[in-house]
């Protein structure tokens, strides 16, 4: 099946996103699998009740900014997708209202570790660690999230994702503020050989949430937001996670050794 970026398969859109009304532009790609990104089917979440949401600001090398979501391990480390490499980036901590700046902690990246077997065809090994510049202050709005281990690899009952995507696939532009759906994980035999959880549906994650965290029942980050397809046998959209206890000694030697 042919892969398009999620502005083409989710919402029919290929558009740029800049918090104050630029939208994002999303490459194309081959397979049918899409970057993630809009929260559809959500609710605002209580603000700062997920304080690791961080928002990335991405500076491609041709002047372009573009956006994707992560998450903060530690005070010196962000996760996000492997898909969201740029030339620099700003972080974003203790972000709510996105046109709020108070409080927003603004950091940026000294060194990125995309996955080494990253495929940007088809998504595989898409998670990616960012070392921050200089360590996050920890705060009631700025705090991190414990990972699934590699002992955690059962599928989880009840998930969450959040972040600033688009709510509507008819509007351009991004949130105002933090936005949470839940998902329900399914058993998918492809997915766990490619090391993804995967839920279906018309209510997830698409275009502009990418490299966001799935949350499950114990409050540990499970996977990472990564793309959306249409099967080959028809039906729901299946967005995928990459999965986190899959990838637990790589980040961990990362992070140990950075």
């Amino acid at each position: 099946m042919q892969q398009r970026s999620v502005a083409e398969l989710c919402c029919d859109l290929t558009m740029h996103i800049h918090w104050k009304l630029i939208t994002l532009i999303l490459a194309l790609t081959l397979d049918g699998r899409v970057h993630a990104g809009q929260i559809f089917g959500g609710h605002e979440a209580v603000a700062h009740s997920r304080p690791y949401m961080v928002v990335l600001d991405l500076h491609k090398q041709d002047g372009r900014k573009t956006n994707c979501a992560g998450f903060l391990l530690n005070e010196d480390f962000v996760m996000t997708a492997a898909h969201c490499q740029a030339q620099s980036y700003t972080v974003k901590l203790g972000v709510h209202n996105i046109h709020n700046n108070n409080e927003i902690q603004c950091v940026s990246v000294q060194q990125t570790f995309p996955h080494k077997d990253y495929n940007e065809t088809g998504y595989r090994n898409d998670i990616m660690l960012l070392k921050l510049s200089s360590k996050a202050n920890f705060s009631n709005h700025v705090k991190p999230i414990a990972l699934a281990g590699q002992a955690d690899d059962s599928l989880p009952k009840s998930c969450i994702v959040s972040g600033w995507g688009i709510t509507d696939k008819n509007s351009k532009f991004m949130s105002d503020v933090l936005m949470e759906v839940n998902v329900t994980l399914i058993d998918n035999k492809q997915c766990a050989k490619d090391n993804l959880y995967c839920s279906e549906g018309e209510t997830g994650p698409r275009k502009g949430d990418s490299g966001g965290p799935l949350v499950c029942e114990d409050g540990k980050a499970y996977g990472v937001v990564s793309s959306c397809f249409k099967p080959n046998s028809g039906g729901p959209l299946i967005y995928s996670f990459a999965k986190i206890s899959d990838y637990r000694s790589w980040i961990d030697l990362i992070v140990k050794n950075a």
